[in-house]
């Protein structure tokens, strides 16, 4: 009998125990999921914000490139009446007062204009912007920006109609394309490429060592690829979620059983 009653007792100090480890599991479950639910709302919240804050910049970026095709038209024409002459040495201009005069004086000899031609109608000129270039380096560009975009087409018309002289002369093949493109020449025939991207790839494939150049990815492109995709509703994730974590608790609680005792042949 006392035999019995020491079983007894140690059973019920052990039911006690398992109960108070149970209580303590339950009270860290609930824990643990009330931070969850905190957490998944604020994740929520923030899901959201992101994707508020994505479309805004994705509608602000189509105003972007409205501006920026505004503005770019807007510099275009600003620039028509502007010529870049290249190669001129460093410091030829320092003999002339201004070097509005010298670029006169340059395209006129230059381009054999006769003595009776008017006023080429420069504004002004300037090298390019930057730090004077090393002896031996090519020198700065000067910018000409005439009054008159009649006056520049003509003098451009002038130099083209001498460059296309001289090349006839050295018997070198050339032709010029509307728009801008490029043109090569192969064994198997002639090929036209239209972007710098399509010239890099072709050539490429045909065994030629160039850098592949691919065309930069646009702000918004870049956006779209990092936009955030909601798997679901906050409902069907906690459903989700507490479908697996009851599961999981089940089994683990299935650990803190005891195996019954198998009963004793007398």
């Amino acid at each position: 009998m006392a035999d019995l009653e020491l079983i007894l007792k140690e059973l019920r100090g052990f039911r006690q125990e398992n109960k108070e480890q149970l209580e303590a599991i339950k009270e860290e479950i609930l824990k643990a999921n009330t931070r969850l639910d905190e957490a998944e709302g604020r994740i929520e919240k923030a899901e959201e914000r992101i994707q508020n804050t994505e479309e805004v910049i994705t509608e602000m970026l189509k105003l972007h490139v409205k501006l920026e095709d505004k503005l770019m038209d807007l510099e275009s024409r600003s620039r028509r009446e502007n010529v870049r002459i290249y190669g001129v040495p460093e410091g030829s201009e320092k003999e002339s007062p201004i070097i509005g005069s010298f670029v006169e004086k340059l395209l006129r000899e230059g381009l054999g204009l006769p003595e009776d031609e008017p006023d080429l109608q420069i504004e002004r000129a300037h090298r390019s912007l930057g730090p004077r270039p090393p002896e031996d380096a090519p020198p700065r560009s000067i910018i000409v920006k005439f009054l008159s975009f009649k006056t520049k087409e003509t003098l451009l018309r002038k130099a083209w109609q001498k460059v296309r002289k001289v090349l006839k002369e050295n018997q070198v093949q050339f032709q010029t394309l509307f728009p801008a493109r490029l043109r090569v020449r192969y064994k198997d025939g002639t090929k036209i490429y239209e972007t710098i991207e399509e010239a890099t790839k072709d050539l490429t494939d045909r065994g030629y060592t160039v850098k592949i150049i691919r065309p930069p990815d646009s702000l918004m492109e870049q956006v779209r690829r990092l936009t955030w995709r909601r798997a679901g509703g906050r409902r069907a994730r906690e459903s989700a979620f507490k479908a697996g974590s009851a599961t999981s608790y089940k089994e683990k609680l299935r650990a803190f059983r005891r195996p019954s005792p198998t009963p004793s042949a007398k």
